[in-house]
C-alpha cells in the first residue's frame, strides 16, 4: 500500500522542509558550462529600506512561475537575486531613526554615518530575502548581488569614466528638483505632481520712468525677491510699448528689464509674468535668452538667504510668502488674490514639496542613448506586455531630458572624479590617484553621490560581473524575461535598455512583462496608514504559501490593476485542500506500490468512455497552460488548471471511477487507477511553477522511485492519442443528463438517499437515447444520480406523478410516487409561491414609484430589476414543478 498523506494538509509542516530540500539539492543554482539552452531572469533588486509587500509577492510569484517552468522544459534556468541600497530612501530612513536620539548625520564622520547604514541595510537585505525564500522564489541564492557590492560599484564607476570621457557626462549650472529635507538633486522621475488649491496673486510692478504700473500674477509670492526680469509675449499688443522699459522691484528697490519672449503665455494672469532664473526652470530658459541675472534667494533646507533681505532672511518659504504678501498688502502693490488649482512637484520619497533650484550638478546626456533603446522596442525586438506600454515608452523616450545624477547624499556610489587642492586639475578615473598627475598635490574626491538608479540600470549585465568577460556573462547574457511595475518604466526599463545597448552592444532582455498595481477591493492603492495593506508573511501563515500565490495569481488579469482581499486566498486555500484530498482519495486506493513504477501506456489499457475522456481533457489543457504561459496569460492559466481539477478530474472523473474502485475486478481497478495517477502526476506538473510546495509533497508519494523530484522533472509531453473525434461531445452529453437529473433531484426535494427509477422516452436517433441503452454508460448516470433501474417507455407511456427533464429531444421521467410524500411537496411548493409572488409584487411597486427611480442610485435601481428577473425565472421552475405533481 501507498504510503499515504496526512488527513488535513498543514503548509506550515510542508513548505520549509521542502524549501530547505531544494536548497540541499542545489536545484536553484544555474550551471554556466551547462550545453543547455539558458532561460535567465534578473530580479528587480528590492530596496532594502523595508520589508516584502504585496506587489513584491505578486512580481516575484511571476518570475518564479517562468523560471519553475522553464527548468522543466529542460533550460540552464538562472533567476538571479538581489537588492538595491535605494540611496535617498535608505538614507532618509536611517536619518529619521538617528533624529529619535536627536542627532543628525553630521555629528558623525562621513565614514562613520555610512557604517551605520551598513549595518542597517545588511539587516534588512537579510529580512527581505528570507522573505523571498517564504514565498518559495526559486533563486540562485550563491549568486545573490548587492547594487554596492564590490563588483557592481567598480561597473558603476567604469561606466561613469567612459561617458565622462565620451563627453556624455558632463557638469552643469542648471535649475534642478530640490528636496528640502533630503537636501539633495532629485531627478523628474522622482518628483510626484499633485494637483493643489492655491492662489494667483496679481502684484503691481511700478514703472521705473513714473509712468504708471505692470501687473504680474504668481503663484510663489516670496520668490518675487529673486526676480531679474518681467516678461511679455512680443504678439500681444497690451504691452508694445512698454518693451525695453524697466520696472522697480518691489520690497527690494531693484531695477529689472521688461523682455520680450514667445515663451509668454498670453491667457495667462495679465499676459506679464515675472521671471526669476534661479527659482523656476522655464524662467531659467528665459533667462538664458536673455542673458538675464541668477539671484538664489533660498538656502538648502528652503529658508531665506541674505539675497532675499532682511525682511525675510532665515525665514520658511511658506513663512516668507506670507510676509511678502502682507508686505505687498502695506505698499499698496497687491491689486487681488484669485483662488487657483495647478500642478506642484514633490519628494517622492520626503513628500515635501519640491524646490526649482539653481544648482551645480552632474548630468548623463540622453539623447544619444535614447534613439537606439527606442529603435530595439519599436522593431519588436524587445516585446512588451500588454502592448500598450510602447506608446508610453516612446513619449518619454522622445522627449527625454538630459538626467541629474548627482545627489548630495553620503549613502551611495561616490561620484569618481577628482580635483586638485592647488592647480585646476580635474578628471574622472576608475581607480583613486595618490597625486595630482600635473603637479603632485594632494587631489580630493567629489563629495556627491551618484542617483541609485545610475547602478540599477546596469544591473542585467553588472551582476554577471561585467566589466571582466566572466563565464556567466557568456552564458546568461541577454536576458531573457523583465517582469516589473510599468510605475518604474523610465527610471529603470528605459535606462536598462540604454545601458546595455551602450555597453554590451546588444539588448537586456527579449520580453517586458508589466505587472498591475494591488489595490484594496474598494480599488484604493495599498498603504499603511489606510491599514489595507497585510504582511504577507502573516498570510503565509494563516493560508500558506501556495494558496497566497494561487489566490493572487487567479485575481491578476495581464497588466491590469488587481482588486485584493483576503476572501480571494480563501479560493486559494480551498483549492489547495480539494488537491490533496483527491491526491489522497487516489492513494488511499492504491493497494500494490508496483503501480507506481509501471509506465503509462493507454494501448495496453481496456479504457472506457470516461478515461478516454479525462486523457484528451488533460491534453487540452496541458496544451492551453503551454500557449497562456508564453503569452503570459497568468490568471488565465491559473483558471484553467482550477477548472480542470476541481470540475473535470475531481467533480466527474474521480466521482465516475469510485463504482470501478470499489466494485469491479482487479483489471477495471487498475485501469482506472492507473489512468488516475497518471492525470493527478501531469495535474502537479502543470501546477508546480504556481504551488510548488504541496506539488512536490503530493508528488513524492506518486513518483516512481527512478523519478526526478517534480521540480526538475519533466514538463508533460503528452503525445498519446485516445478515444474518437466525438469522445468529448458524447461524454458532454452524459454531464448533460447526469446534471439534468441532479438539478431535477434538488428541485423535487427528493431525499438524498432515495434511490430512482428512471423511464427514458425518445428516437433511435437521439443520442441521450442510445447512451443510456448502453450498459456501461447507464452505469454513469445510475451512480451519479442515485438510480436503480433506467427503462425505455414503452409507446406512448408518460409516469404520473413525475418530475420530467428534457436532455436534447430525449425525455427523462422521474417517478414520484412513493419517493416523496406528494401531498406534502404540492403544499410547500404553493407556500413557496406564494411567498415569491409578494416579493415579485413588492419589487414591481417600487419599480413603478416614480418617486423611487428618481431618487434611487442607479445600482440599487439596477439590483432591484435583477432581483425580479431572478424570483420570476424561479416562479416559472416551481410552478412547473407543481404543475408535474397535480
Amino acid at each position: 500500500m501507498a504510503v499515504q498523506l496526512d488527513k488535513v494538509y498543514d503548509p506550515k509542516h510542508v513548505e520549509s522542509r521542502w524549501y530547505d530540500y531544494w536548497l540541499e539539492k542545489n536545484y536553484f543554482h544555474a550551471d554556466n558550462k551547462s550545453s543547455n539552452k539558458s532561460f535567465v531572469i534578473v530580479i528587480p533588486p528590492p530596496n532594502v529600506t523595508g520589508i516584502l509587500h504585496l506587489g513584491h509577492v505578486l512580481n516575484n510569484t511571476l518570475q518564479d512561475i517562468l523560471v519553475r517552468y522553464a527548468r522543466m522544459n529542460g533550460y540552464e534556468t538562472l533567476w538571479l537575486p538581489g537588492s538595491d541600497h535605494a540611496g535617498i530612501a535608505t538614507q532618509n530612513v536611517v536619518e529619521k531613526n538617528l533624529r529619535k536620539d536627536g542627532k543628525t548625520r553630521y555629528d558623525y564622520e562621513r565614514d562613520e554615518f555610512i557604517n551605520i547604514v551598513w549595518d542597517w541595510a545588511n539587516k534588512h537585505k537579510s529580512i527581505i530575502l528570507n522573505q523571498l525564500r517564504k514565498i518559495g522564489c526559486s533563486c540562485d541564492w550563491e549568486r545573490e548581488r548587492f547594487t554596492l557590492d564590490k563588483g557592481l560599484s567598480e561597473a558603476v564607476r567604469q561606466v561613469f569614466v567612459q561617458l565622462y570621457h565620451k563627453g556624455l557626462i558632463y557638469r552643469g549650472r542648471k535649475i534642478i528638483n530640490w528636496c528640502p529635507v533630503s537636501q539633495t538633486a532629485l531627478s523628474d522621475e522622482e518628483v510626484i505632481h499633485k494637483e493643489i488649491r492655491g492662489h494667483l496673486w496679481y502684484f503691481k510692478y511700478p514703472m521705473e520712468d513714473g509712468s504708471g504700473h505692470l501687473t504680474v500674477a504668481t503663484t510663489r509670492p516670496e520668490t518675487m525677491l529673486g526676480d531679474t526680469a518681467v516678461a511679455v509675449n512680443p504678439k500681444d499688443k497690451r504691452f508694445k510699448s512698454q518693451i525695453g522699459k524697466n520696472v522697480v522691484l518691489p520690497i527690494m528697490n531693484r531695477v529689472i528689464p521688461i523682455v520680450a519672449d514667445d515663451f509668454v503665455d498670453v491667457e495667462f494672469g495679465t499676459g506679464a509674468v515675472k521671471v526669476t532664473p534661479a527659482h523656476d526652470p522655464n524662467d531659467f530658459e528665459i533667462g538664458e535668452r536673455h542673458s538675464l541675472e541668477k539671484i538664489n534667494i533660498m538656502n538648502p533646507d528652503a529658508t531665506m538667504n541674505a539675497a532675499a533681505g532682511p525682511l525675510v532672511k532665515d525665514k520658511d518659504r511658506f513663512e516668507a510668502r506670507k510676509i511678502v504678501v502682507a508686505e505687498m498688502e502695506r505698499l499698496g502693490l497687491l491689486e487681488k488674490i484669485e483662488d487657483y488649482t495647478h500642478s506642484v512637484g514633490f519628494s517622492e520619497r520626503a513628500g515635501v514639496m519640491v524646490e526649482p533650484y539653481l544648482s551645480d550638478q552632474w548630468f548623463v546626456k540622453m539623447k544619444a542613448l535614447a534613439e537606439p533603446a527606442i529603435k530595439v522596442v519599436d522593431e519588436g525586438k524587445i516585446k512588451f506586455h500588454p502592448q500598450r506600454w510602447i506608446k508610453t515608452y516612446d513619449h518619454w523616450m522622445n522627449n527625454v531630458r538630459d538626467w541629474c545624477i548627482s545627489r548630495q547624499l553620503w549613502w551611495g556610489h561616490r561620484v569618481p572624479v577628482f580635483y586638485c587642492t592647488r592647480c585646476e586639475w580635474t578628471d574622472a578615473l576608475t581607480k583613486d590617484p595618490t597625486a595630482c598627475p600635473q603637479c603632485d598635490e594632494t587631489v580630493y574626491q567629489d563629495p556627491d553621490v551618484l542617483d541609485t538608479w545610475f547602478s540599477s540600470w546596469l544591473w542585467p549585465f553588472s551582476t554577471m560581473g561585467w566589466p571582466e568577460k566572466t563565464p556567466d556573462l557568456k552564458a546568461f547574457f541577454p536576458t531573457n524575461t523583465l517582469v516589473t511595475a510599468p510605475d518604474i518604466i523610465f527610471f529603470w526599463v528605459a535606462r536598462m535598455i540604454m545601458a546595455s545597448l551602450e555597453f554590451m552592444g546588444d539588448i537586456p532582455f527579449s520580453d517586458v512583462y508589466y505587472t498591475g498595481i494591488i489595490r484594496d477591493i474598494k480599488g484604493r492603492k495599498m498603504s499603511k496608514s489606510l491599514g489595507n495593506s497585510p504582511d504577507p508573511l502573516d498570510l503565509v501563515d494563516k493560508y500558506g504559501a501556495d494558496a497566497l500565490r494561487y489566490g493572487i495569481m487567479l485575481i491578476a488579469p495581464q497588466g491590469q490593476d488587481i482588486l485584493f482581499s483576503e476572501e480571494r486566498l480563501d479560493v486559494g486555500r480551498n483549492f489547495m485542500n480539494k488537491i490533496w484530498n483527491a491526491s489522497r482519495f487516489i492513494l488511499m486506493n492504491i493497494d500494490d506500490d508496483t503501480i507506481l513504477e509501471k509506465s503509462f501506456d493507454p494501448d495496453k489499457l481496456a479504457l472506457t468512455l470516461a478515461d478516454q475522456w479525462i486523457l484528451i481533457r488533460l491534453k487540452k489543457t496541458v496544451d492551453r497552460v503551454d500557449k497562456n504561459l508564453k503569452r503570459f496569460r497568468f490568471d488565465e492559466v491559473a483558471r484553467v488548471i482550477y477548472d480542470f481539477v476541481w470540475s473535470d478530474y475531481c467533480d466527474w472523473y474521480i466521482e465516475l471511477i469510485k463504482d470501478r474502485l470499489y466494485k469491479k475486478s482487479a483489471e477495471e481497478k487498475q485501469a482506472a487507477l492507473t489512468v488516475a495517477i497518471y492525470t493527478l502526476k501531469n495535474i502537479l506538473k502543470i501546477l508546480h511553477p504556481y504551488a510548488p510546495f504541496i506539488t512536490e509533497e503530493i508528488y513524492q508519494h506518486l513518483k516512481a522511485a527512478s523519478e526526478p523530484d517534480i521540480i526538475v522533472s519533466g514538463w508533460p509531453q503528452l503525445k498519446f492519442q485516445v478515444g474518437e473525434k466525438d469522445t468529448e461531445e458524447i461524454f458532454k452529453v452524459v454531464q448533460e443528463m447526469i446534471t439534468a437529473l441532479r438539478t431535477a433531484r434538488s428541485e423535487m426535494n427528493i431525499p438524498p438517499s432515495a434511490r430512482l427509477k428512471l423511464v427514458v422516452r425518445g428516437s433511435d436517433n437521439q443520442l441521450p437515447l442510445q447512451l443510456v441503452k448502453d450498459e456501461s454508460l447507464a452505469e454513469y448516470v445510475k451512480n451519479l444520480v442515485k438510480v436503480s433501474e433506467i427503462r425505455i417507455a414503452e409507446d406512448g407511456e408518460k409516469p404520473h406523478p413525475a418530475s420530467t427533464v428534457v436532455v436534447h429531444g430525449t425525455e427523462f421521467f422521474i417517478p414520484l410516487e412513493g419517493v416523496i410524500d406528494i401531498d406534502a411537496e404540492k403544499q410547500r411548493l404553493e407556500k413557496e409561491i406564494n411567498r415569491l409572488k409578494g416579493l415579485v409584487k413588492s419589487i414591481k411597486a417600487k419599480l413603478t414609484n416614480q418617486n423611487f427611480l428618481e431618487k434611487a442610485p442607479k445600482n440599487v435601481v439596477d439590483k432591484e430589476k435583477e432581483k425580479e428577473q431572478f424570483l420570476r425565472e424561479q416562479l416559472v421552475k416551481l410552478e412547473a414543478n407543481l404543475k408535474a405533481l397535480i
